[in-house]
């Protein structure tokens, strides 16, 4: 039999299913577009013959803040799938909505600040911004878990 408290959850989930398209979700794109962007910041200045004939090549030859752009790139498109599934997971959970889309929007401002810290090359910031994100993650997965272990 479901206590008052499955019931509720039961009942978020359900109207989740009906909702519009969250803030969380749009932070999901927010995430994927990231690496573009410091892609793009990584070939100022750059003719696009040089880098559209062979990319890999170009991405080597790079120095200063544009290889720390394509650095912060690869970091981006690298926590972008642990972060797209944690917020996947916390709507199908039934993660209380508000607490959701402030930690995703927390994680992209983090993600944020860890671009432009790599660019302009503060490691301290940098590597806390990279943390701080991380914790954003793990704490979408903890919220999942504690809205579904009454279930």
């Amino acid at each position: 039999m479901y206590g008052a408290r499955t019931a509720e959850r039961a009942g978020r989930r359900a109207a989740a299913a009906g909702r519009h398209v969250t803030i969380a979700y749009w932070c999901i794109l927010a995430a994927l577009l990231l690496p573009y962007i410091f892609s793009v910041l990584s070939r100022t200045g750059a003719r696009k013959a040089d880098y559209v004939r062979d990319p890999r090549s170009f991405n080597e030859q790079l120095s200063g803040w544009h290889r720390r752009s394509h650095l912060a790139q690869l970091n981006a498109f690298e926590a972008f799938p642990a972060f797209a599934v944690a917020v996947l997971i916390a709507h199908l959970a039934g993660v209380p909505q508000a607490r959701l889309d402030l930690t995703a929007v927390i994680f992209i401002g983090f993600r944020v600040l860890h671009g432009v810290s790599y660019i302009t090359d503060r490691a301290s910031l940098r590597s806390a911004s990279w943390q701080a994100g991380m914790i954003c993650i793990i704490a979408l997965f903890i919220f999942s878990g504690l809205e579904t272990r009454g279930s």
